[in-house]
């Protein structure tokens, strides 16, 4: 065993086992580890946030190339802080209506076209997707993945005939991707764990190379 000698390490090892401590019960030594990466998260995110976005996009251009114009969303960032003023709680009103009404605007543009024309173009059987047996294959069973599990989640009519068989197809499809997405989240966590399982074996313990 060769205990590494950097106080950084021993940090790191200290609370990666105040966390893997929750395995046992809850205590107060992940309940500090926790606390800790929450404080430190805001923290790191305020400081982010003021250094990448208000810093370059609204201290620079108001107060020293004196552009009146930033006057505007520096006064609706203020208006948030009117929430906690009951007799001015009603400005906060302002910024939250601008934001939902330009981020409706620009988000909903690009949404149907990420999740509507995008998966239709996917979709879509194309001359292409047959130069091989492989590919044209795949084509069909993502068409029928498609048009099933499209049926499925169409209740206004009676599922009787031809409709309810391609429901219970389209269950599959979905049970498949959910399945797939679950084992994914699996698998992400089980790499964590490795990494951190390699962190304090090998960087911290040094019984690992």
């Amino acid at each position: 065993m060769n205990l590494s000698p950097e106080p950084l390490v021993w940090i790191s090892a200290f609370l990666t086992l105040c966390i893997f401590s929750f395995l046992y019960r809850d205590n107060i030594l992940y309940q500090f580890a926790e606390h800790l990466f929450v404080g430190l998260s805001a923290g790191y995110l305020i400081a982010i946030t003021w250094h990448n976005q208000i810093y370059p996009n609204l201290v620079i251009p108001l107060f020293q190339e004196g552009r009146v114009i930033y006057i505007i969303p520096l006064a609706f960032g203020l208006f948030y802080f009117t929430r906690f003023i009951p007799k001015l709680a009603f400005l906060v009103r302002l910024p939250i209506a601008f934001l939902i009404g330009w981020g409706s605007g620009v988000i909903i543009p690009a949404v149907f076209q990420r999740d509507i024309l995008r998966q239709t173009q996917g979709t879509l059987l194309v001359r292409e997707a047959f130069e091989k047996w492989d590919t044209g294959l795949w084509a069909i069973v993502i068409l029928v993945g498609v048009i099933t599990t499209l049926i499925y989640f169409f209740f206004s009519r009676e599922r009787k005939g031809i409709i309810k068989p391609a429901a219970n197809i389209g269950i599959i499809f979905l049970m498949i991707g959910f399945g797939a997405s679950f084992g994914y989240t699996v698998m992400s966590r089980i790499s964590l764990l490795i990494g951190r399982m390699q962190f304090l074996l090998g960087d911290w313990l040094g019984i690992i190379r």
